[in-house]
Order: C-alpha cells, then structure tokens, then sequence
C-alpha cells in the first residue's frame, strides 16, 4: 500500500483480468503504469502494458487457466516551489508507490450453449424459453458456463446456484416477458427494507429464509456463492408494463386494507405505493458472496435493477444500466451488505442510479444489520437521481467513498436522506474527484409508514472533496432547473443535528463557467467550508 493508492484487488475471466483499486483523496492526477509477467519468468521479466489516470485496468487477450503477476504503480507529481538567492523555482518531485497482486485466469468446466440439444432454446423473440434455459442452469457443473447466443430469448424467472457463470454473446438479449405469472412463485425478499412476499426476479441468486433465520449467513442453504454474469449482452425485463399490471393485481387483492387504512394512506409516496411492493427486481441477491457482474446491459426492471440484501463482495463494472420512465427505477443498490463495488458504469435511469440502503422502520432496527465498505468510482449518469444513500438506512451505513464519478446531467446529484422515524445512522462518508448538481442531506417526507425506530437518525463524519457543484439538475423530462449547491438540514431532536462535515476545495457551475453558489445549512454542527 502507499498514499498514491490502496486495496488492489482483481476479478479474472478467462481471458482478461480486471484490475482495480482505491486512489485516496488529495492524489487526483496520479498515473498508474500496470506491469504483467508469467508465473515462470523472474522479476526482470515484468512487462509495461499500459498506463491510465482510473483506478481500474482490463488485461485482455491473457491465456486461460494461467497465472499471471501483475505489478501496478502508481506515480503522483509534487511541484515544490524554491527560493534560492532570492530568486524563484519550480521543483517537480515524484512520489511512486507500487503493489503486485498473483491472479489466475478462469477455466471453465463446461460450456452449455441453450440452443444445443437437449436444450433447443429459440431465440425468436416470441418462444418462452425459461423451462429450457432453467434445465441449463440445473445442469451446469461447477465453474460451468451456460452461454446466451446471439438472439432474443424470451423467458420468466430463473434461479442460479452457486459456482456457476452466465454469458451472454454480443447481440443476445435475455428477455424478461410482461406476463407476471411467468414470475411466480412468490418469494421471501425485501423491498423499501421491509421483509415480505414479492414476486421472483427476473434472476434470482440465493434466497432469504422466511423465518428470518439465515440473514447475512453464507453457509446457509440459502445462500448461493462464486457467481458470475458476464459478456457483451442485454438482460431485460417486462419494465413499466409489467410493473403496471402487478400493480393492478396487488391493489385488487388489497382492497379491503388499502381502504381500511383511511388517511394513513398518506404517509406512502403515492397511493400505488403499497401494492407496488410486490415488484420483481430484475436481478436479486439474497445472501450471496463473490458475485461478479461484467459489461452487460440491465434494462426494464418492474423497479430496481439490481437489488443485493445481505450480501458480501458484489462488483460491477462495464456495465450499463437502463430504466429510463420506470417509477422507482434504481440502478444498482446494495442493501444490508458488505465490500459492494461498482465502476465503469453509465446509467439512464428511474429513478436513482446508486442507493445504498439497509432496511427501515421498525424491522430494520431489529435486524441491525448495516452496509459497510460500498465503492462507487468511474461512473456517469445521463439521466435519472444521481447516488443517494437511504431513505432506508435503518441498519446503518458507514464507509462509503465515491470518486471520479460524473453527476453532473442527475436529478439529486448526491444525497443522504432518511425520516425522522428511521433511526440507524449515515457515518464516514467520502466524495472526491467527482462532478453533482449539487449536495444534500436531510430529511425527506416519503415513505414514512411504519412504525418508528428507536430515536432519530444520526448524520455525521462526511467529507467532500474536489467536486464541481454545477447548481442545475436535469428533471425526467429532460428540462434544467436552478438549484442549492449544498443543501444540509438535521433532524429536530438536540443531538440529532448533521454533525463533523468538511468540504473543501469546492467549486460551484459547468466546467469553464465558474459562479457562485446558493448554501443552505440548518440544525448542523462543526461544517467547515473551503472552497
């Protein structure tokens, strides 16, 4: 480890290896060089294959099931100013640190291609593939593919289990159908952080137990591990037509509660809100450790894309996310989980392209469990909310560090929001190197059922850091609009205030258009302001 960087790690397929790795505030502008060498030759043998100023570098064209040394150095510039005999210069010094990491590309067991026999899946379009494409992933050994060839594959809900990968050809589209009964049974999930029956993904990877007895437990029945979706493909689901028609179902069933509910109604974002809570993801992970996913694209989920609860070490990168019109359209959202990592990612969506939750008000509380060491780094949002922790966040959230990330077209940009009755606590929290329309973190009046945690929540020890607040934001109709470049706003109750943020080196409008900026600061303590 050294200042310019830290935490390299990689994920290997068969022929590439993806490299990447943490750059610390105050480095913006180091250059990596990345060095590789085979396992049999010495030291002398490291070769410069190339160099970037992002924290992350795909090795291609490598052998299968070979062992590869990679060396990664990261090389910072000083300029030091002198005065000798009165007179002044310039000096540049170099700081260079460096890390090596021993990687082994992937070997697959076996290669199941669906269209083969016994199999036959038809990629037309309109045939309904998922008894033959499940059989497949029944079948697949371990460190098995099952391969998604060019076409369109219609299919309903399918299941993974563990040490297996999907991939999907260039041109493949597997493709969710709108029919929600092709999306049964229902299974136990979560959404907006209540545990409760929701219908099966579009894909399903690990489960929760009903009985609540196997949360965050990868040893568990329930659990699914050494999982991977990569290619150059498209996975996609029934989106806002599915959505649409879940939701009229669910509201029929629910009648008689939802009209015994009176007012109270009220306190949800809209009066669809609650049957709407039965939506299928489009990928859901439910104790699940060591998932990959690699240069898909992910559209059209009935809400959130991809959803993680109680999960551990999920990474994401090369991807692109679509649910552009969709309510609640998030992108990508790690909730109640451990070491999850995205980057290299753009996003058109919803709703939010990033939130971090871990449940909410009352259940959220007891089950306790919070969202720890998330990465969100090199990536860009051309429509939709921006990244946001919360409002569900019950169970806590702490070491989040965002950097190099383009928010500038979003609608929030970055925000920390929760209610008054959630509870839990948002802490050391680290924005750098990046562009938002602005900063917010407050509390928010949405989604307010329930009953209430045991006190309010608590924001505090955030840093923000080299970031371009432009004060406008793009809307779902693609209209711009004036806004606070920071806004922050505590809870009521003494002790509750937004307590230890630091900005510094803040500037305020588009690039090449410096302005000034509108703050607005209420119910905080100890904000420092440098810009």
């Amino acid at each position: 480890m050294g200042e310019n960087f830290s935490m390299l790690r990689a994920e290997a397929a068969t022929d590439s290896i993806t490299l990447y790795w943490e750059r610390p505030q105050g480095r913006f502008g180091t250059t990596y060089e990345i060095f590789l060498k085979g396992a049999n030759q010495t030291e002398a043998d490291f070769t410069l294959i190339g160099s970037t100023q992002k924290t992350h570098y795909t090795i291609e064209n490598l052998q299968t099931n070979t062992e590869y040394e990679i060396l990664v150095k990261g090389i910072y510039q000083v300029d030091m100013a002198l005065i000798e005999d009165g007179s002044k210069s310039v000096q540049t010094e170099k700081e260079i640190k460096q890390q090596t990491i021993i990687m082994h590309t992937f070997n697959r067991s076996v290669v199941i291609d669906i269209t083969k026999a016994p199999y036959n899946a038809v990629g037309d379009g309109k045939t309904l593939n998922t008894k033959a494409i499940q059989s497949a992933i029944d079948d697949c050994p371990k460190d098995g593919c099952v391969l998604i060839p060019s076409g369109t594959f219609m299919t309903g809900a399918l299941r993974f289990h563990s040490d297996m990968e999907l991939y999907l050809d260039a041109d493949a589209i597997l493709q969710g159908t709108a029919n929600p009964e092709d999306y049964l049974p229902r299974i136990w999930s979560r959404f907006e952080g209540t545990e409760m029956e929701c219908y099966s993904s579009l894909l399903n990877i690990g489960a929760l137990d009903p009985n609540g007895n196997h949360r965050a437990d990868y040893e568990s029945a329930f659990a699914c591990k050494n999982v991977a979706i990569r290619g150059k493909g498209t996975i996609a689901s029934g989106g806002r037509v599915l959505a649409e028609r879940i939701i009229a179902s669910e509201a029929e069933n629910l009648k008689d509660y939802l009209a015994s509910l009176g007012d109270k109604i009220k306190e949800c974002e809209k009066p669809e809100t609650i049957p709407a809570r039965v939506r299928p993801r489009l990928i859901n992970m439910s104790n699940c450790q060591n998932v990959e996913l690699a240069g898909v694209t992910l559209r059209d989920g009935a809400c959130w894309n991809i959803h993680m609860i109680y999960c551990d070490h999920v990474v994401t990168h090369g991807c692109t996310f679509y649910s552009h019109g969709i309510w609640n359209g998030d992108g990508w959202d790690p909730d109640s989980s451990l070491d999850c990592v995205i980057f290299d990612c753009v996003f058109n969506t919803g709703d939010d392209s990033v939130s971090i939750k871990s449940g909410k008000n009352p259940q959220g509380n007891e089950v306790n469990i919070p969202t720890k060491g998330v990465r969100v780094f090199d990536c860009r949002c051309t429509m939709g909310h921006g990244i946001t922790i919360g409002s569900e966040m019950s169970g806590g959230v702490e070491d989040v560090k965002i950097w190099d990330c383009d928010m500038e077209a979003a609608l929030c940009g970055f925000e920390i929001k929760g209610t008054a009755k959630r509870g839990g606590y948002v802490k050391e929290i680290h924005v750098y190197d990046s562009v938002f329309p602005r900063v917010l973190m407050h509390s928010v009046g949405y989604n307010d059922d329930g009953i209430a945690g045991p006190d309010q929540p608590y924001f505090t020890d955030c840093t923000f850091d080299n970031l371009r607040l432009t004060g406008t934001y793009q809307d779902h109709e693609a209209a711009w609009h004036e806004c606070d470049v920071i806004e922050l706003c505590g809870f009521d109750k003494p002790g509750h205030e937004i307590k230890r943020v630091k900005f510094t080196d803040i500037r305020f409008g588009k690039e090449g258009a410096d302005t000034a900026g509108n703050i607005s600061i209420k119910r905080c303590e100890d904000v420092s302001l440098n810009f």
